[in-house]
């Protein structure tokens, strides 16, 4: 077997390239893997096993139609983790997140039905359900994107859809909650925290800190990936939670402490434009159709994700000095 990996440089698609070298998914052993990233500034070569012999790494865009038609064919598989992720760079300049997310979706899924490509999974957020007061999403909940990043994983989300209904494409679309853990890109929460307090900086933390957030760790995301990958039903959405909610108060707090700081290193700064108040899904078809679990219980995975994050400072240093703003 052939897997084609999008975005597979990037701190998801990596976690998953690398369990699949590592012949971490049973009756994937031996599978060969091809990486498709453009390398923009969240994706990183550091991340993966370059040498692997298993391993091709193409450097190149989502989007490029030419190069997606040479690349597919012989490959059995597509998992697409390719995307622009990041809500305030969205915010920022929306462009590249229409471009990547939407077009380029649209340009691999037409890829993927002319070289016969046996399956696909397209792999998104539960940002596109919006933000929910009380309750939990199911998959049968209307998308309601409050930013342009999420609105641009919706349009995606539908694209992808829309080729199994309209070509009988056999893709299915994973909805997951916020992800944590090792090599991910210090501009997110987490990372950003942990590296700021590593560095005796300050954390800048949201308005009140009352969001809440569901935490799903990256080993437990890739996991429900793959199971939608071999036994998910095509056209189907699947929503892949955590079960672990906690308010951004409450991760900061939490990270001061594993890091040896107290509430002097908060800095309180204004709330972002559109954010989000609360996000919770349902992930109740996975677990019942495909018997996923997470495995990772949060405070053990946060103290995981720290200790990497303070034995690897040469892999985060440079990001933070060429794209993070403290």
């Amino acid at each position: 077997m052939r897997i084609l990996v999008t975005g597979g440089a990037g701190f998801i698609g990596s976690q998953y390239v690398r369990t699949l070298l590592e012949d971490g998914y049973p009756g994937y052993e031996g599978a060969e893997v091809t990486v498709l990233d453009l390398l923009t500034y969240a994706g990183n070569t550091a991340n993966l096993p370059m040498d692997h012999p298993r391993l091709t790494f193409v450097r190149g865009d989502v989007g490029d139609a030419a190069l997606l038609d040479g690349l597919l064919p012989g490959h059995g598989a597509v998992v697409h983790f390719a995307a622009e992720s990041h809500v305030d760079r969205s915010i920022a300049g929306a462009g590249a997140f229409a471009r990547t997310n939407m077009l380029g979706t649209q340009a691999l899924m037409e890829a993927a039905l002319k070289a016969g490509t046996g399956r696909v999974v397209h792999v998104s957020t539960d940002e596109v359900y919006g933000s929910i007061d009380e309750g939990s999403w199911d998959e049968a909940e209307p998308v309601d994107p409050n930013s342009p990043y999420s609105a641009s994983k919706a349009g995606s989300d539908i694209m992808a859809l829309a080729y199994h209904r309209t070509h009988g494409l056999d893709v299915s679309v994973t909805r997951c909650t916020n992800n944590y853990g090792p090599n991910q890109h210090p501009e997110k929460l987490i990372p950003r925290f942990i590296t700021n307090l590593l560095e005796g900086q300050k954390v800048p933390l949201y308005g009140d800190g009352g969001n809440v957030r569901e935490w799903l760790h990256v080993e437990d995301h890739c996991r429900a990936v793959h199971q939608v990958l071999t036994r998910g039903r095509a056209g189907r959405v699947y929503n892949v939670g955590g079960g672990e909610d906690r308010t951004n108060l409450e991760i900061t707090e939490l990270l001061l402490e594993l890091c040896g700081a107290d509430a002097s290193a908060v800095e309180r700064v204004e709330d972002r434009a559109g954010h989000d108040r609360r996000y919770s899904v349902d992930d109740t078809r996975i677990r019942e159709e495909l018997g996923y679990a997470p495995l990772v219980p949060f405070e053990r995975g946060l103290a995981r994700t720290v200790a990497w994050y303070a034995d690897n400072p040469a892999w985060w240093k440079p990001l933070r000095r060429t794209g993070v703003r403290t």
